[in-house]
């Protein structure tokens, strides 16, 4: 095989751990119809120098030895704003996935829901972190002004990955508590569920597809979300009361509803957040630096 082959077939291996997130070279090898075989000899000279790690990223402190690889100076903005624009995409789904199942096992009471909804929080912790480094390696690759606003993508996977960790509060308490949350809480915390899904999906939609006049709906679920909170708190408080004093076990299972609620609630905030990213990175307007919390109104 000559070396031009060999090396197109590197660059199409690197391609694909820098933007498909492959987990292991078994996945490298058939999405490019090669022998792992092959992967392996071609890989394990760029492992040994500390350039591709073992969880297949690139190591954007190797940039130099990569872009001689690579054989150019540069990333074009456009093709590496797209690749990375794909794997976000590919994170909101799968994060809307994880908060779907987390909630199904908490409405349900379902202990194998729950175990694979936190299964599902290794992947997503896997794809902030893919995410993270395609852009600090593409920024390096690149640094103009203009394209180190893409460190905006790695903020966004971050807030992605706190909704999906904030999300394991659902999942938790299903595994962990001796009861089941009864009808009257249940549908306070149902409406609470409906509303944060559409402010993440919202959010993301005025990120991706720059629709930024979405903010306005977000901000108005984020108005309802805390009467629902207060609610939801109101009705616990209620049930407290009603529960004798030496019940220890239904004391704990009061303190981790609240949590439950205020889990929905600091999802709420993160998908504000996500819009002030939106509106810095399209239309270049700062993001205030006042804590979400101290901006509502009284």
């Amino acid at each position: 095989m000559s070396k031009k082959t060999k090396n197109n077939t590197l660059k199409a291996i690197l391609d694909v751990i820098r933007y498909e997130n492959p987990s292991t070279q078994d996945e490298i090898a058939e999405k490019l119809g090669i022998t792992r075989r092959y992967v392996t000899k071609l890989l394990q000279p760029l492992i040994t120098e500390g350039i591709v790690k073992r969880a297949y990223t690139i190591e954007p402190k190797k940039i130099d030895e990569f872009l001689e690889i690579y054989g150019e100076d540069t990333v074009p903005m456009e093709h590496a704003t797209l690749k990375i624009t794909e794997l976000l995409k590919g994170m909101v789904n799968h994060v809307s996935k994880q908060l779907d199942m987390s909630f199904e096992a908490l409405s349900n009471y379902d202990s194998e829901i729950a175990n694979e909804a936190l299964r599902l929080d290794y992947i997503t912790n896997n794809m902030h972190e893919k995410i993270r480094t395609s852009v600090d390696m593409a920024i390096s690759m690149n640094p103009s002004p203009e394209f180190s606003k893409s460190s905006a993508f790695s903020e966004v996977a971050y807030d992605l990955e706190r909704i999906g960790d904030h999300s394991c509060q659902f999942a938790n308490f299903t595994l962990k508590e001796s009861y089941r949350i009864d009808p009257a809480m249940l549908e306070h915390i149902s409406e609470m569920y409906e509303t944060i899904k559409k402010m993440v999906n919202y959010s993301m939609e005025a990120f991706l597809n720059e629709k930024l006049d979405l903010r306005e709906k977000v901000m108005n679920y984020e108005e309802k979300i805390h009467v629902l909170q207060k609610r939801a708190l109101n009705c616990i408080a209620t049930q407290m009361a009603e529960a004798s004093f030496d019940d220890t076990e239904r004391s704990t299972y009061y303190l981790s509803l609240s949590r439950v609620v205020k889990a929905f609630e600091r999802i709420g905030d993160i998908s504000l957040e996500i819009i002030d990213i939106s509106r810095e990175y399209h239309q270049n307007i700062p993001r205030t630096t006042t804590p979400e919390r101290f901006r509502r109104n009284p």
